[in-house]
């Protein structure tokens, strides 16, 4: 028996729905993977936006030793003058302002400081996204890095991140992914990241997480008004300078956002008027995104149906022709229907 197209299309037709209705009908288990942890060994920033005098040292370091190129936005070719995060700027220092601008780190008529760059996440979404592995995160310092040496150009860690961190070249015909790394190239040499050494006021500080941690606490208990001692450079330094406790807000930004992240924030006004991204489910997206993943592939869910989508629309198509044993050509009169 002569196997015309058509019949190959009804029999795939059959067979793959078929095999995509059992699959969905006794799917593989697919269990919820939940987010992953820092490391206990993990290195962070705490920024403290009450300490924050808008300065930009830590700007102007993170530069420098990054080795990055000012960004002249106003026209006049002498300052380093980003106003976001880029292609060439890492860290990026921003100002809230509100009406009289009487009161630092006060909502009403005050203003307040807020330093963007990387939050390296506990469960990073640019991580997973990646095909390539272009971007890792450290197993021992929790540190998420990029390699451009793998890296594709396919920019799914800028759509994934939910904090807008990772940032594309797009003027070089050899772009890259632009993103802190919290110095590491430094770090190897004994040295901490930029920011935090540049720091005069202990605003940015670098060190273990935990200990980090610690001091968020310290600092949250502080009653307002009451000298205190901060750090500067190094959460455990000991190079310290006294200043009147804040009254901050009561989010200590980073300890939920998408499983958490190594580097968080105290503040005194509120971080949506910060340009932060509030409303952030405390469950990674990446733990969702893999869980997902897994549950379609499990048993080979999707590409059986996509297959059998396929096929369909092939078989569909089909119809609009003539197939081989029902339309002969009959060279002395044209065309003899089957």
């Amino acid at each position: 028996m002569t196997i015309t197209r058509r019949h190959f299309l009804r029999k795939a037709v059959s067979g793959t729905a078929a095999a995509a209705a059992c699959a969905t009908l006794t799917p593989a288990p697919a269990e919820a993977r939940e987010n992953k942890t820092i490391p206990d060994q993990a290195v962070g920033l705490l920024y403290d936006a009450t300490l924050c005098i808008g300065c930009k040292a830590c700007m102007s370091g993170c530069k420098e030793v990054n080795n990055l190129p000012l960004e002249d936005t106003i026209g006049e070719k002498l300052w380093d003058t980003p106003l976001e995060l880029s292609g060439y700027t890492y860290t990026v220092i921003k100002i809230y302002q509100h009406g009289t601008m009487e009161h630092k780190d006060k909502a009403e008529n005050g203003f307040a400081h807020i330093k963007r760059s990387c939050l390296h996440c506990g469960d990073p979404s640019c991580v997973s996204a990646c095909p390539v592995s272009a971007m890792t995160k450290d197993e021992k310092t929790g540190i998420v890095g990029y390699n451009k040496d793998a890296c594709i150009g396919c920019r799914y860690c800028v759509a994934a991140c939910p904090f807008g961190v990772p940032q594309f070249q797009y003027d070089t015909p050899t772009p890259q992914i632009a993103k802190c790394q919290l110095c590491r190239h430094i770090q190897a040499e004994g040295k901490i990241p930029a920011c935090a050494d540049r720091c005069p006021t202990g605003a940015t500080i670098f060190g273990p997480h935990q200990a980090l941690s610690a001091e968020i606490d310290r600092r949250k208990a502080m009653k307002p008004g009451e000298p205190n001692l901060y750090p500067r450079r190094t959460v455990n330094s000991g190079d310290t300078h006294e200043k009147a406790a804040a009254e901050y807000v009561d989010q200590v930004y980073g300890a939920k956002e998408v499983g958490g992240t190594q580097v968080r924030y105290l503040s005194g006004v509120p971080f949506d008027k910060l340009g932060l991204p509030v409303g952030l489910p405390e469950r990674s997206y990446a733990a969702d995104s893999e869980t997902l993943q897994h549950t379609l592939y499990g048993g080979l869910i999707l590409p059986g149906v996509a297959l059998a989508g396929l096929v369909a629309a092939a078989w569909r198509g089909s119809k609009d022709h003539h197939d081989d044993d029902e339309d002969i050509f009959d060279p002395k009169g044209g065309h003899t229907h089957g």
